[in-house]
């Protein structure tokens, strides 16, 4: 286990009110978050989400990316449902910290694509270690989710690490024009599961 259960309170949203449990890595003290609605015990598959922290579009906004409406769209799935959790993954830019992020959004603008932008930066595509959250759910006793995602390396580590993915839940919100290259060169060159349109 690389995390501990550290402390836990309500947090009201637009939604509803949801249990904000935070966790930290044991050796590194990085802290992480789950927000939990309903009552997710018992066997029955619960809707999860695991979000991968992004400063620039969960809470300012940008259109660069679909990450603050996969995050409005996925609480408001989760809170529909009843019962459920998403995992907020601080593992910001694929996990090369926000001032890489800043200066991969610099290359992007001189037309590399998010995957050329992190390798020019000498990083991988995706820097991201969603084992971390195989043991958050496992901290929240969830073992069996349907899993709210278009990204199949995260089915795939998650079951390797012990998560029973009962169902992948596509997860396709916000394309603009903004962000229409951005999300196809995921479906390209990462093997995002994302249809090719303008809608």
């Amino acid at each position: 286990m690389q995390l501990k259960r550290v402390a836990q309170a309500t947090l009201p949203t637009p939604w509803g009110d949801f249990l904000m449990v935070g966790f930290e890595e044991i050796s590194t003290g990085k802290d992480h978050a789950a927000l939990v609605f309903g009552d997710i015990s018992g066997p029955a598959p619960v809707l999860a989400r695991v979000h991968s922290e992004c400063l620039t579009g969960d809470a300012l906004f940008s259109l660069r990316c679909d990450c603050g409406f996969q995050l409005e769209s996925a609480l408001n799935a989760i809170a529909t449902e009843g019962r459920g959790v998403l995992l907020y993954h601080r593992q910001e830019g694929r996990n090369i910290g926000l001032l890489n992020k800043i200066r991969a959004y610099s290359l992007q603008d001189k037309g590399y694509d998010t995957v050329e932008a992190n390798l020019k930066l000498g990083f991988a595509a995706d820097e991201r270690d969603f084992t971390l959250c195989a043991d958050m759910f496992k901290l929240l006793e969830v073992d069996a989710v349907r899993l709210l995602t278009n990204n199949p390396a995260k089915v795939r580590v998650l079951t390797e690490a012990g998560i029973n993915i009962s169902e992948r839940v596509p997860l396709e919100v916000g394309r603009n024009p903004k962000n229409t290259g951005y999300l196809d060169t995921k479906a390209l060159k990462m093997g995002h599961l994302l249809q090719h349109n303008d809608d």
